[in-house]
């Protein structure tokens, strides 16, 4: 299933959520410019490597934990960007109305660090980069879940020659969502391999619950009444 709008109005204009979306279309444009060697190395100099992030390398180079910010600003391709931002996109805009602009530039970027955290912890021998916004949009995701669970999403359906677009509660398509993510997440953990970072997802999701929570500016139970 894949989302494409929400039902849930917004009061303000989500600035700062706009802003991201084009930062990370504008990053990922840039590094289609470069050849393969130099995007590697582009890869490698601002993603985060967990095998460094928790070694004592990483520990004499206090500059490196900004990578953590970075890394949340790029993708390894265009689905992966096109996913990332489609989900940022239809979500992260009533998350920026609640919180307020700067609230929420804190929000996403302390749910992209808990997202490293947690994926890093999972996989800190690994040598491969850990990079993308997934783990701060799941951050929003978790939030969104516990704003507004019976907004309504206008989700694309499909299953084999069948689709349909549908409206789904938002607590009906982002549970399957983080369910998946734990499921997948097992499963990368039995079979060993690697290359979603699943556990990124669990910890944004999470972190997000977290922070709405203390970040809040009004009674959060008056909206889920």
């Amino acid at each position: 299933m894949i989302p494409l709008k929400d039902d849930n109005p917004t009061r303000t204009v989500p600035y700062v959520n706009y802003g991201i979306i084009a930062l990370n279309v504008l990053i990922f444009g840039y590094m289609l410019t470069l050849v393969p060697q130099e995007n590697e190395r582009f890869v490698q100099h601002y993603s985060v490597v967990p095998s460094v992030f928790f070694s004592r390398a990483g520990l004499e180079r206090p500059a490196y934990y900004l990578n953590i910010i970075s890394s949340m600003f790029l993708h390894g391709g265009l689905f992966h960007l096109g996913g990332n931002m489609l989900f940022l996109w239809v979500f992260g805009d009533n998350i920026e109305d609640y919180l307020g602009h700067a609230r929420y530039i804190l929000f996403y970027l302390l749910c992209g660090t808990a997202s490293v955290v947690a994926q890093g912890v999972m996989s800190s021998g690994s040598d491969l980069p850990m990079l993308g916004a997934s783990g701060a949009i799941s951050g929003v995701l978790g939030a969104y879940i516990l704003l507004y669970p019976r907004a309504g999403v206008w989700t694309f359906f499909f299953f084999i020659f069948f689709f349909q677009v549908i409206k789904v509660p938002a607590v009906f398509i982002l549970g399957l969502w983080i369910v998946l993510q734990f499921i997948n997440g097992f499963f990368s953990i039995s079979s060993g391999v690697g290359g979603v970072a699943w556990f990124a997802h669990i910890g944004g999701f999470f972190s997000g619950v977290v922070l709405i929570l203390l970040l809040k500016r009004r009674n959060i139970y008056s909206r889920l009444a």
